[in-house]
């Protein structure tokens, strides 16, 4: 397998993680996008999370209302596009019925 030049802006240990999968696992070219992808999805997450610890779960704006973080937000929609993502590679030994069923017309 060709060297996989993971992107600078990843976060070592999500290098680390991603490069241990790849030893582990014997990915096709798509399956390595995805999990790179899954890792710049949890460098968000901690992203996020570490902004949601510094500046607060919530603000007064200016008509002095309390309002969510907007990182709340983002952070929700990164757990679920990982969750996703990981659910795609489907790295688990046995096959995975985690998907509903079909819609059946």
């Amino acid at each position: 397998m060709a060297r996989i030049i993971l992107p600078k802006h990843l976060r070592i240990a999500t290098k680390k993680w991603i490069r241990q999968i790849l030893a582990d696992y014997e990915l096709e070219s798509q399956h390595i996008k995805i999990l790179i992808q899954a890792g710049e999805t949890w460098d968000r997450i901690l992203q996020a999370t570490e902004t949601i610890e510094e500046e607060g779960d919530y603000y007064i704006d200016r008509f002095s209302s309390p309002k969510a973080h907007p990182a709340l937000a983002e952070e929700r929609n990164s757990r679920v596009l990982f969750a996703r993502l990981i659910r795609e590679l489907n790295l688990s030994e046995e096959p995975s019925d985690s998907r509903p069923p079909g819609l059946k017309y």
